[in-house]
């Protein structure tokens, strides 16, 4: 008769102890295929137990396919595949580190988050909710009170006459990377600015497409080798470059949307942190001048607002819509309602536009105090600023290598990007180059950040 320790059961209650000890039996092969088990009523008086708590875990067993009931003979063990053996212990899974905290971090091109409109958001958040308007399904394309919204800011702000139709919105540039990717398919060459955000290429590397690094001249990315490149399709940042700070003139943009038209390609317009531009007019967006429906435009929520929000959209042409809806139209929106809502009524309620003016102005001061401070380090040998963004290029005077420069920093508790490391090509003209993002760097903390770097960079002199 089958004995088992009740006692050992835990906080299990009898009837699920007993089908766990059952049922490892059986994939353990103590209890083989096709034999019968006691009947319930015999079980329960060996172990003392009721006939109800037999019942129920015999139930769960038949239910779950250990043990086929036949009527009038009783419960017997099904066949099934034993149990493999656990394998041999390795100290269990590894640890995932957690984020470091940095005295100083100057690679991440984070917003700030104490400009982040709290107040409003709350209340518009409150408001959602007490609408109930956030419990209703969400096209895929994405809420189109949001998309209406977009539409409208991109008129009023960048000049671009597109309809909410041709929006799509997803959960951060990643994301809609991976999209554009799929939509472009498997067989497109893609050509990526070199240098460049490195995520770009690993997205696209990942889904397999074909990348092919294009390097920069001083108006964007080079014409010769992306013609000679073979690309279909280029993914670029002609507003404010990405580290470089490039800004592509409107001649080269023209000659671009014309590689675009022979080549019957695709251009993939990231205009990643274009609103804050503190001198000059803005310039206007690729899509807007192209008139044969070749670029997607493409932006985020991340840098005006807040990076934590993973709300980014894309702008599709009519030629490419169409393709999107009948190939990619099965996946769900993959940004929340109630972050939608709030969004959509965030900016047509005008606060999008007060926050921005207001976070331009923070900013303007804070690259000015920056600037300054840099130019008379010790350490700066030249500063390129192209009056744009929130980051820029210090030349630095050091024969030291890049990486050693790192470790160092990393060993203070700083954490710095060269210019070196966002090239797919290595090139020497990249080396003892930082890439300073200043968005977190307040005036307050600009002698601990000069102390902390000059202990990096004059170590070796």
């Amino acid at each position: 008769m089958l004995t088992y320790d009740l006692e050992a059961r835990g906080s299990l209650s009898l009837y699920e102890y007993l089908y766990r000890r059952l049922r490892d039996d059986i994939l353990r092969g103590a209890l083989a295929a096709g034999e019968r088990l006691p009947s319930k009523r015999a079980l329960a008086e060996h172990l003392r137990v009721s006939v109800v708590t037999v019942e129920g875990a015999y139930q769960q067993l038949e239910a779950e396919g250990y043990v086929d009931a036949q009527p009038r003979r009783g419960f017997f063990v099904s066949s099934v595949d034993p149990r493999l053996p656990a394998a041999e212990a390795g100290g269990g899974l590894p640890a995932e580190a957690p984020p470091r905290a940095w005295r100083l971090d100057l690679k991440s091109g984070q917003a700030d988050p104490s400009f982040f409109p709290s107040a409003l958001w709350a209340r518009l958040t409150r408001q959602v909710l007490s609408e109930g308007a956030h419990l209703s399904p969400v096209p895929h394309q994405g809420l189109p009170a949001l998309r209406e919204a977009i539409a409208r800011d991109l008129r009023d702000f960048k000049g671009m006459a597109v309809s909410p139709e041709q929006i799509v919105v997803g959960a951060g540039a990643e994301y809609l990377y991976l999209l554009l990717a799929q939509l472009l398919g498997r067989e497109a060459v893609i050509a990526l600015e070199d240098p460049g955000y490195p995520k770009i290429r690993q997205v696209y590397g990942k889904w397999g497409a074909a990348c092919r690094p294009i390097p920069l001249d001083g108006q964007g990315i080079a014409l010769e080798p992306l013609y000679a490149s073979g690309a279909t399709a280029a993914h670029l940042s002609p507003a404010h470059h990405y580290p470089t700070g490039i800004v592509t003139p409107i001649a080269r943009r023209h000659a671009l949307l014309r590689w675009a038209e022979e080549r019957d390609g695709v251009i993939m317009e990231d205009d990643y942190d274009s609103e804050f531009r503190f001198t000059g007019r803005p310039i206007p967006t690729l899509q807007s001048i192209d008139s044969r429906g070749r670029v997607v435009y493409m932006n985020t929520f991340s840098q005006t607002i807040s990076p934590s929000m993973r709300v980014g959209f894309m702008v599709l042409p009519p030629r490419l819509l169409e393709r999107y809806r009948r190939e990619l139209g099965f996946y769900a929106s993959t940004v929340p309602a109630l972050e939608q809502q709030v969004l959509a009524r965030f900016l047509e309620s005008g606060g999008y536009e007060q926050h921005l003016s207001r976070t331009r102005k923070q900013y303007r001061l804070r690259r000015e105090a920056v600037l300054e401070r840099f130019r008379r380090c010790p350490f700066a040998s030249s500063l390129t600023d192209r009056g744009a963004g929130l980051h820029f290029l210090l030349r630095l005077k050091t024969e030291e290598d890049d990486e050693a420069l790192r470790r160092r920093a990393e060993g203070l508790g700083v954490r710095l990007g060269f210019l070196s490391e966002y090239a797919a090509v290595p090139n020497p003209a990249f080396a003892h180059t930082l890439v300073v993002n200043y968005a977190g760097l307040d005036a307050a903390r600009l002698d601990e950040a000069e102390a902390l770097l000059s202990e990096v960079f004059l170590a070796s002199q």
